[in-house]
Parts: C-alpha cells; sequence; structure tokens
C-alpha cells in the first residue's frame, strides 16, 4: 500500500488486509510477538480479528504515526497521498459534480450528492468505507 511506502515502522512487513491470514504470519510466529500495524490502527484490530490464533499478537493503539511519535525507528520513503485524502478528494469532487450537473444539465444529478453523502453517513457509522477498499486496489495504491 502506499501508506507503507511512505512511512512504515522498521522491519515491518506489508500484508494487504484483502490477503491477510494465519497462513500468511506463519513464517514470523515464534520469532517473538506478532505486532499488527497500520495508519491510523482499524485495520490492524480488523486483521486480528481474521486470525485464528491470536496469543503473542500485539496491535499497536493509533497505528504508525503512534508508532513514530513514540520515537521508536521509521523507515521513510516516497511521500505520497494517503489513501484517506484520496478518499476525501473523490467524494468532495463528486459532490461537487453532482450539484453542478443538477443545477446546469439535470435534477438527477443531484442523486449523485445524495449517493456520496449517503455513503459517507455509512462510512462514519460503520467505520468502513466502501471507496477506500477500492482505491487500496488501485495500482498507485500497490507497493
Amino acid at each position: 500500500m502506499a501508506e507503507y511506502t511512505t512511512m512504515h515502522a522498521e522491519g515491518a512487513i506489508n500484508i494487504p488486509l484483502d490477503v491477510f491470514s494465519d497462513e500468511k504470519l506463519t513464517p514470523y510466529r515464534g520469532n517473538g510477538p506478532i505486532v499488527l500495524l497500520c495508519q491510523g490502527g482499524f485495520r490492524a484490530k480488523t486483521a486480528c480479528q481474521k486470525l485464528e490464533d491470536t496469543t503473542n499478537v500485539l496491535i499497536v493503539e493509533g497505528g504508525t504515526q503512534a508508532w513514530e511519535a513514540a520515537a521508536l525507528p521509521v523507515v521513510h520513503g516516497k511521500a505520497t497521498i494517503s489513501l484517506e485524502r484520496q478518499v476525501r478528494i473523490i467524494a468532495g469532487l463528486l459532490v461537487f459534480l453532482g450539484v453542478c450537473f443538477g443545477f446546469f444539465v439535470h435534477p438527477a444529478g443531484l442523486f449523485i450528492a445524495g449517493f456520496v453523502g449517503a455513503g459517507l453517513t455509512f462510512a462514519g457509522i460503520t467505520d468502513t468505507c466502501a471507496m477506500a477498499i477500492l482505491l487500496a486496489k488501485c495500482p498507485w495504491n500497490q507497493t
């Protein structure tokens, strides 16, 4: 993921959430605790829920930013636009275009803005975002 390329904990291994499983961690078990870490902490919790064996697994609350704030070693790479910012940019652009289309071309364009607003509300309530999941699969967000 682009977030991993931008900054990650020293020694971290990137396993995307959509392929994360116990089998992926097998080579690393027995070498001390497995630390699950993502940018903000949510995906690490989701990854932990996918595991059958959670013994010797730690989740870093606050994610990579908290790791860096604690003065723990990080690797800085090429700066990229975070997934969260990409979602904000695209959602804002869709709302803007929907309103413009609805005002200047056809009132049905307002449904685009309404649909994005409903999606953002759902994302806020459930703490999951379909747009972020889709964006994470885009080539520019792959390492």
